[in-house]
């Protein structure tokens, strides 16, 4: 266990200017819309997840009867995505409602931090839990953070009461793999064909995963009153029980907290590979593993529901659930998620690695619904913000989706730019989509870009370029407009890569 006095003394700081706006609330009176209190906040994300892995999404083997019911309940959102098709930049997205070539939460080598990276999210952003502490919120995440190992870059130091969980994914850290400095500076030389034997190695794991093969820590960080407690509760974690962990760990902080606004982030480690469960959820799908795995995250769901309403805070409560990309498919299909009928998966911005399950439930509030506006969770950032009466930052790329969720307005967003290493790969405007990059690589540039309409081709297999060149020259004024208010800063995922003179 080790205290961090320095970052007591920052984060004692940033208490005195919340301490202080929470005041100014005080003497404005009661946030507009709300009798008592603004409303609780529960984000549910799963990892890897595809667009076609839930029952209310279409899949006829994968029973989640409980996140089913809150689609029914709520809304369904069919046309909404994350802002990167991989983890890292996605979850910075979700948690500062900013573009990630906006805040640095991206890399044109590397696609996410890894272990025992030094750098982390900018301390400079202002995360959705510090702009919620502004309100008065008590936040804890409780998974998967995977925007920096290092303990000054620990979720704790950016707005989190409370960290119950791991630093990055789950299959890494494994046992045996080449030291992580010598695959960074193999990539930083352009050298990674010496590693492809450690890849293909990793790739077996998955087929028949044991506790033994990764070394993955489980952490729990607290916020004391002058300084932050870290403690390394197991290494390796048991990863057979961490859904069951965290789910609980939530509860528990809910129940403390039900007499104050709370931010409740659950960023489950699974369905991303490897595969693992609890006994209980062990054969009960006809998807097989991947089933069981996602029927334990649907469990989960269910759970954390049935705590609000036992608690009496479900109408008081917004709780969204998504996935931080699509599902992995570079392995094999009997591993991996469903994008359902879309193109791709993850690591590419076809609809099926950036477009992802969106469903809101609050009950007495969520106009019920299917809705096909465009959503992202960037937007996740700017309604929790506006809910709890918070003015946004300055440079917030989200938009407010309050009224489209309670009186079923039309969604505010009308157009959607597809960002993966740093460039801006496709752009949505309407229905119409324009692919900048070829099939499967997106390194490489088309000489003329590729229109898809995605209302009539979801699989997006038609392009109609030569046939609509009046939408592509729409369209590419479109990007002029967006790219003109984009102020791109360096990656910093790339920093432990780039080779010095």
């Amino acid at each position: 266990m080790t205290i961090s006095v320095l970052h007591g003394l920052k984060i004692m700081i940033k208490r005195f200017r919340v301490g202080f706006s929470i005041m100014l609330l005080l003497l404005a009176g009661p946030i507009q819309g709300s009798e008592t209190r603004p409303p609780n906040i529960v984000v549910l994300f799963a990892d890897d997840l595809g667009y076609g892995d839930l029952g209310a999404y279409g899949n006829p083997y994968i029973r989640t009867p409980n996140l089913d019911q809150m689609a029914a309940e709520g809304q369904r959102w069919t046309d909404f995505y994350v802002a990167s098709p991989v983890c890292s930049p996605s979850r910075g997205a979700l948690l500062t409602g900013q573009y990630s070539v906006k805040t640095g939460l991206y890399g044109r080598k590397i696609n996410v931090f890894h272990p025992n990276d030094p750098n982390g999210i900018p301390e400079a952003l202002e995360t959705l839990p510090e702009a919620l502490k502004k309100a008065g919120y008590a936040t804890g995440i409780f998974g998967k953070w995977h925007l920096g190992d290092y303990p000054e870059n620990f979720p704790t130091r950016h707005g989190f009461d409370t960290w119950f969980g791991i630093p990055y994914s789950n299959d890494m850290d494994r046992v045996g793999a080449p030291p992580i400095d010598q695959v960074m500076q193999a990539v930083a030389t352009n050298n990674v064909s010496k590693f492809a034997g450690g890849f293909q190695a990793l790739i077996e794991t998955f087929k028949d995963p044991k506790q033994e093969y990764w070394n993955v820590p489980l952490y729990r960080s607290t916020v004391a009153e002058n300084a932050v407690i870290d403690e390394l509760v197991e290494r390796p974690m048991i990863q057979a029980t961490l859904t069951e962990r965290l789910t609980k760990a939530a509860q528990a902080f809910m129940r403390e907290h039900q007499d104050q606004p709370f931010l409740v982030y659950l960023p489950y480690a699974m369905p991303h590979l490897p595969l693992f469960r609890g006994k209980a959820f062990e054969g009960v799908s006809l998807r097989g593993p991947y089933g069981d795995v996602v029927s334990e995250i649907d469990w989960s769901v269910g759970e954390i529901r049935q705590t609000l309403e036992s608690l009496g805070l479900a109408e008081n409560t917004l709780v969204f659930f998504s996935s931080d990309n699509g599902p992995w498919q570079a392995v094999s299909t009997l591993n991996a998620g469903s994008a359902g009928m879309f193109r791709g998966s993850k690591g590419t911005t076809w609809e099926g690695g950036v477009r992802v399950p969106g469903i809101f439930w609050w009950p007495e509030h969520i106009a019920p619904g299917v809705v096909s506006d465009i959503g992202t969770t960037l937007d996740v950032y700017a309604t929790a913000l506006t809910l709890a009466g918070v003015e946004l930052p300055e440079g917030t790329d989200g938009v407010d989706l309050s009224e489209a969720l309670r009186a079923r307005a039309e969604g505010p967003r009308t157009e959607m730019p597809y960002y993966h290493r740093g460039n801006l790969t496709a752009y949505r405007y309407g229905h119409y989509k324009l692919q900048f990059y070829a099939d499967g690589d997106f390194k490489t540039r088309l000489a003329l870009p590729a229109l898809y309409d995605l209302h009539q081709d979801i699989s997006e297999r038609l392009d109609l370029s030569a046939q609509l060149p009046e939408m592509v020259a729409r369209i590419e004024a479109a990007v002029a407009a967006h790219q003109a208010t984009i102020q791109q800063v360096d990656p910093i995922f790339d920093r432990r890569v780039t080779v010095k003179p």
